[in-house]
């Protein structure tokens, strides 16, 4: 399958085409990504697009050094940062955009089949941002660690470090949940 750089060197030679196939490939996943920072499917969905608008705008500026998966995520990562922190300065923000729960359902089915797998997210959810991001990125989206440590802003160390200790957390966070359905 195309990774989306041809798709995208096409687009900068004029076939508009192709924009949508860049778009068709990262969509789904970058939503999720987004989504797991700012915890509303409409919030995510915006920020998604915003995403894509800022790659039509600045058709240029992506110079095929590092994957443009890597790309992309890097934006959609900034962009909800900046979200946040807007909402952190404007908390009326956070109830702009009502959130469709069937909408968050149906995203999660489509890459979370099993039970296994949303007991995953949930742990996931419950560990540190940096943590869950990282094993997100690397697991979920098949990211490298230089990749990773691009989107994050951290350097290849920093990132195995942080997988190390996100799955130390993970695993001590899942047999909480084990012990939980064992008491019951």
């Amino acid at each position: 399958m195309d990774n989306g750089e041809s798709s995208y060197r096409r687009f900068l030679d004029g076939d508009n085409n192709a924009f949508g196939e860049v778009v068709d490939i990262y969509k789904d996943s970058l939503i999720f990504f987004i989504n797991r920072y700012v915890h509303n499917f409409a919030v995510a969905e915006e920020l998604a697009q915003d995403v894509f608008v800022e790659l039509l705008l600045h058709k240029r500026r992506y110079n095929f050094k590092t994957s443009l998966k890597t790309y992309i995520f890097t934006i959609g990562r900034n962009l909800a940062v900046s979200y946040i922190r807007k909402c952190a300065r404007r908390p009326e923000c956070a109830y702009e955009y009502i959130e469709n729960e069937q909408d968050v359902a149906m995203l999660e089915d489509e890459f979370i089949k099993k039970e296994q797998a949303r007991e995953l997210h949930e742990a996931l959810g419950s560990i540190a941002e940096d943590y869950s991001t990282a094993l997100h990125l690397i697991y979920f989206e098949g990211m490298s660690y230089e990749q990773v440590g691009k989107v994050m802003k951290k350097n290849k160390k920093q990132v195995e470090n942080i997988v190390y200790r996100a799955k130390k957390a993970l695993r001590k966070e899942l047999e909480k949940e084990v012990s939980l359905y064992e008491n019951k």
